[in-house]
């Protein structure tokens, strides 16, 4: 396990114009989220929540890694065993940056990616920005069922959740980057590790400052140098 897990959620990706869930405007205010984000969506709306997501899939295609991503790859690749990188977001950023797959850890799933809906074959496909459809007719080319997103819905296990809890167990040096704090309770874990880093755009009602040793308000590229110089040096202590 890594002594320091660096935790990113939508802020991170916000710097490169992905919109948001609690963005106003964009994709999301064109979409109601209960009827295309739940755990039921697929059986009560299916048409409907297969092209919200291939409108999501289709626009993380131009966009691009910014300062912050390029620069925990490079501390990843630095510090390959001491480092855990675990996103909330569903975007290729980092993978575009030039991390490998096995070095992220997607916690609500991988938007370039769909799977199978049969959950005794469960196969997983890279179809990158395509609709759904346009991959074999929207079918699994294993079994024949319907495939889906390759996401976590709202009510649905979060499998990843397990990768987690076992990282945070070993966990010397804790860095949150643009999370509100609301999915996961990100200030247990500060006061549970040796040293901890908050870097948010602004406040949260959900996050305690006092649970942090360092608390940094500002865009993620701008605060990225000086967290990953507190990580160099503790990892070269």
């Amino acid at each position: 396990m890594a002594k320091v897990v660096i935790l990113s959620g939508a802020g991170i990706s916000a710097e490169s114009g992905i919109s948001t869930f609690r963005d106003s405007g964009g994709l999301w205010e064109e979409y109601d989220i209960s009827v295309v984000c739940n755990y039921d969506s697929l059986d009560k709306n299916e048409d409907i929540t297969i092209e919200f997501y291939d409108k999501r899939r289709a626009e993380i295609e131009d966009k691009e890694p910014n300062y912050a991503h390029r620069v925990i790859k490079e501390l990843k690749d630095k510090y390959k065993a001491d480092i855990a990188v675990i996103t909330q977001n569903v975007d290729n950023l980092f993978e575009k940056a030039g991390m490998s797959a096995e070095d992220v850890i997607h916690l609500h799933g991988f938007m370039p990616t769909v799977a199978c809906r049969n959950e005794q074959c469960s196969e997983v496909y890279d179809i990158g920005y395509k609709a759904l459809s346009s991959f074999n007719d929207g079918k699994c080319p294993e079994c024949g069922t319907k495939l889906r997103p390759n996401i976590v819905f709202f009510g649905e296990a979060a499998p990843m959740y397990e990768r987690l809890n076992a990282e945070i167990k070993k966990c010397e040096f804790f860095v949150v980057i643009g999370t509100s704090g609301n999915v996961i309770e990100v200030n247990s874990i500060a006061a549970f590790c040796d040293y901890s880093i908050l870097n948010n755009l602004e406040q949260s009602s959900a996050i305690a400052e006092r649970d942090f040793d360092k608390v940094i308000y500002d865009k993620a590229s701008n605060a990225i140098e000086t967290i990953a110089q507190d990580i160099h040096n503790f990892l070269e202590a």
